[in-house]
């Protein structure tokens, strides 16, 4: 079988629902180790190391750029197992698909990953520069102990990180049609707006902070934030709860908590975002009160070697626009680890399968595009370490 595929379903078999990693990060520093990485694990969190995390080095022979490969181990949980064609942590193969749990977010570029490393490393041991994989557990959840973690650690040593690949699935319809060159910021909030509970008879003894906050609700949908850039789409703003009453029909309830989220561009700032949504609220009388929490900021990197050495490879190994396949850059979508990986990072990117069912019930992802994602993984490294000076 393929070192790629036959790894693909090692990892698949581990039941990494987030944060546990079930051994996945061990089996890759293992085949990290035995290629000449240093590896090092950083687990961190509340309950004395929940959260799984490895940073592994391979120092080169030649001074060059530090290349690093990032990524997750955690996925998301399966759903309802009976809704599954197959049991989503057993690996199955149908109609040309792998189908399981993580197999496109993100255990195929993860394996892709290690074997294109295994490769590169036996076909040019005296390498320039450095490669790196950092990976986490913490992806998938809450992102507090995982790579934002690891990120401080190698920023308190001193580590200088020149260019990252991190292998979310990116494209839509095949592979190698969209790398991600950047992410909108994510900002949320929760939003309780205060009012007075009573019976729905007497309403004049009462206030309700439904009818109150309805007009703010509707100016909040109807707002223009940014109009966004050549980068960016304009930030958009949406509701995902509403939370009011009792549950008897006849209370006027006493409150009513809603939750929003921009997803932001850099035409705007969580400050300006705080200052606008205050000032709508005060003009229409909510008496409310709110906790903000910023998820991440947006991050963008401009075209240079690693998007042009990454477009290279799509081509060399897919054909390119030859085959009909054309790499676009693009920055939409939500937030991922490169928003942490970018403050120490000058060059971050995303690439990986496609994303069709990520996160689905019958997650899979097309079995011919397990090697050649590996392929371009090897042939990015190759045009960026094989002969740098």
């Amino acid at each position: 079988m393929d070192a790629t595929l036959l790894l693909l379903e090692q990892l698949i078999a581990r039941a990494s629902v987030t944060p546990d990693d079930a051994g996945c990060q061990a089996l890759i520093a293992q085949r990290l180790q035995a290629v000449g990485f240093d590896c090092e694990h950083l687990p961190f969190g509340p309950a004395d190391g929940v959260v799984s995390n490895l940073w592994a080095v391979r120092p080169g022979a030649r001074p060059g750029p530090t290349l690093v490969f990032a990524g997750h181990t955690d996925v998301v949980p399966t759903g309802p197992h009976d809704q599954w064609s197959s049991a989503p942590f057993v690996p199955s193969y149908r109609d040309g698909k792998l189908y399981g749990r993580g197999s496109a977010d993100m255990k195929t570029s993860l394996a892709a990953m290690v074997v294109a490393a295994e490769e590169f490393v036996a076909a040019h041991p005296g390498h320039a520069g450095r490669i790196a994989f950092l990976l986490t557990s913490d992806e998938e959840g809450p992102s507090v102990d995982g790579t934002v973690r690891v990120v401080d650690t190698l920023q308190a040593r001193g580590e200088t990180l020149d260019c990252c690949i991190v292998g979310e699935p990116t494209c839509v319809e095949r592979l190698g049609d969209m790398i991600k060159n950047g992410r909108r910021g994510s900002l949320s909030a929760r939003l309780t707006v205060l009012g007075v509970q009573g019976h729905v008879a007497y309403p004049h003894l009462a206030r309700n902070p439904i009818h109150v906050a309805a007009p703010a609700i509707a100016e909040l949908a109807a707002t223009r934030w940014d109009d966004g850039n050549d980068h960016f789409p304009p930030t958009s703003f949406q509701i995902s709860n509403i939370r009011a009453g009792t549950g008897a029909t006849n209370v006027i309830p006493g409150e009513a908590v809603i939750d929003l989220n921009f997803r932001f561009s850099t035409e705007s700032t969580p400050e300006s975002l705080k200052a606008r949504v205050a000032e709508i609220l005060q003009r229409h009388g909510v008496e409310h009160r709110v906790a903000w929490t910023l998820g991440g900021s947006p991050f963008l990197t401009r075209p240079g070697t690693l998007s042009q050495a990454l477009a290279q490879a799509i081509v060399d190994e897919t054909g390119g626009e030859a085959a009909g396949i054309r790499a676009e850059l693009s920055t939409t979508g939500g937030t991922s680890d490169g928003r942490f990986i970018s403050r120490i990072c000058p060059q971050v990117v995303e690439f990986g399968p496609v994303n069709a069912t990520i996160h689905k019930i019958d997650e899979h992802v097309a079995v011919a595009d397990v090697p050649r994602l590996k392929d371009i993984y090897r042939r990015t490294m190759e045009i960026l370490l094989a002969n740098a000076p």
